[in-house]
């Protein structure tokens, strides 16, 4: 059997035994609203990973096939990571939209409609010999357009079910975390191995069709819900407000308008890069306004503080679907026996990593609080950049030694960098997640969850420049070795080691700062 094939059918029995399991160990503890948010949420991430885990590779290879090898990587790795960010931008928008007129169902189910329509899309532009460059912008925007209303509304609806310094609420985001990854594991191994070795639009099919049971999955659990995420005030579902629309139906109609402005921003990469600077500043600045206006306001400083810390992490941790499967496609020695990994696969090595040590730290989170030892979220963060630095200075110390040998980097070297990428995720994005249900005023969560988003816009964004700086193009037929590689080590060392340690000194030394301007929430 082939040895990729044999890693989806582990996949596929091991997430089959190990989610009951921790389904079973969790029940009595948490409301039943977190395993149907946990179902809907893993499916419409398989759905995003898996497109993912081809999307570089597919443009490099494919859509900007016919331009020198070189001006393919960087024009791929600018597009990537207008698409990532993008990801993350709308839910500001999104947020918003659920807070005062959708509602939380609402929005998560217009969310996954027009994310399947985006796959639908993508698939049909695999079937065809020559991609179309405008309708393959298209299919990016509808997922962009429709992951505004799916991402930060889940996240945030599931916060709805627990007190707000409820113990158990970090325990229950690392569950739902473990969710989203375990879509990821199982659609980077199923759909990277079927956009590489069948067909591109078999893995792009594949991830729609994950989407496609998340909605139904959400659908049929509503009753579970107990009253909570409806529409603001039934008038925005009854009252025209222009053309005999309402408010919700014209939000709807604009959304689909929204998709094809939004394919044109992907030509435009520096007009997005302005764009970005420009939303971000406005929205910290109004997040300050903010934290003047109400009660206990200086929780929303702590946000802010913390937004620029993690959009760093996130600026290198996403090298992982573009610089970093990039040069595991083209340095890493991927054979097992006579069977070459896809470099598509390596992605679910992150997703893997945190489907086993999600319910760990869940575990470990809750016993050091009864032990009153449990690190507060400033900490936890700082965790979580020393982790992401230790991963770093491993992919370089395993590259330098296969600059001196004149081999390819081994494939032991990939698996631990991503494990301490892994577990350095795993101090930081479930617990901002839970942190801003707990910092936020409960009418404004739509939209600091949006803000929050933000950061990992900017730094998907910042993760593309620093992948233009890595970017050598096809390997030359004379070059060594070392000559090969030495951009991703010089670059690695640099933003990955030193940047990201000197980011985790200058918030250690912030943590008093920020335990204070929490008051009281840990």
């Amino acid at each position: 059997m082939d040895f990729s094939l044999g890693l989806i059918i582990f996949g596929w029995i091991f997430c089959l035994i190990w989610i009951p399991m921790v389904i079973k160990a969790n029940i009595k503890i948490h409301p039943r609203a977190l395993f149907v948010c946990f179902f809907a949420e893993m499916w419409e991430r398989f759905s995003y990973y898996g497109m993912r885990a081809l999307l570089t590779l597919y443009m490099v290879k494919v859509v900007f096939q016919q331009i020198a090898s070189g001006e393919a990587d960087v024009k791929s790795l600018a597009i990537y990571g207008t698409y990532t960010a993008s990801i993350y931008l709308g839910p500001i928008i999104g947020g918003m939209m659920a807070d005062k007129f959708l509602g939380f169902r609402k929005s998560i189910l217009l969310g996954g409609i027009l994310i399947s329509i985006g796959h639908i899309v993508l698939a049909a532009q695999g079937l065809v010999a020559e991609t179309n460059e405008f309708f393959f912008f298209i299919a990016l925007s509808f997922i962009v357009v429709g992951t505004g209303y799916f991402k930060p509304n889940i996240s945030s609806f599931l916060g709805k079910f627990y007190e707000q310094d409820d113990p158990r609420k970090d325990p229950a985001y690392n569950i739902f975390y473990m969710g989203i990854n375990v879509g990821a594991f199982l659609s980077a191994l199923t759909c990277g191995y079927l956009g590489e070795s069948v067909g591109w639009h078999w893995g792009f099919g594949l991830a729609g069709i994950g989407m496609f049971i998340g909605l139904i999955v959400f659908w049929k659990n509503l009753k579970h819900f107990e009253g909570k995420g409806l529409v603001p005030d039934d008038k925005f579902n009854t009252q025209s407000v222009f053309a005999g629309l309402s408010a919700n139906k014209l939000i709807i109609l604009l959304s689909f308008i929204a998709v094809p402005l939004w394919a044109i921003l992907f030509s435009y990469d520096n007009v997005f890069k302005f764009g970005l600077t420009g939303i971000t500043i406005v929205v910290l600045v109004y997040l300050i306004y903010l934290s003047t206006q109400y009660e206990n306001g200086s929780r929303l400083l702590v946000v802010l503080i913390l937004f620029i810390f993690h959009a760093m992490f996130w600026a290198l941790f996403e090298q992982a679907g573009g610089s970093l499967t990039l040069i595991t496609d083209r340095f890493v020695d991927r054979f097992i026996g006579s069977s070459e990994i896809p470099a598509s696969q390596f992605q679910a090595l992150n997703a893997l990593f945190i489907v086993i040590f999600a319910p760990i730290f869940a575990w470990f989170w809750m016993k050091l609080n009864k032990l009153k030892m449990e690190p507060s979220t400033p900490l936890k963060f700082v965790y979580s950049l020393v982790l992401l630095a230790i991963g770093f200075l491993i992919i370089v110390l395993g590259a330098k030694s296969a600059m001196a040998s004149g081999d390819k980097i081994v494939i032991w070297v990939i698996i631990f960098m991503y494990l301490f990428h892994t577990l350095g995720e795993l101090c930081l994005s479930p617990v901002g997640l839970s942190m801003i249900t707990k910092l936020s005023p409960s009418h404004i969560v739509g939209f600091t969850m949006g803000v929050w988003f933000l950061s990992y816009s900017v730094g998907n964004k910042v993760a593309t420049e620093i992948g233009k700086l890595i970017s050598v193009g096809e390997v030359a037929e004379n070059a060594s070795m070392a000559e090969q590689i030495n951009p991703y080590v010089d670059v690695y060392l640099q933003w990955g080691v030193y940047v990201v340690l000197g980011c985790a000194v200058i918030l250690l030394l912030l943590v008093p700062l920020l335990k204070k301007l929490m008051k009281g929430i840990h």
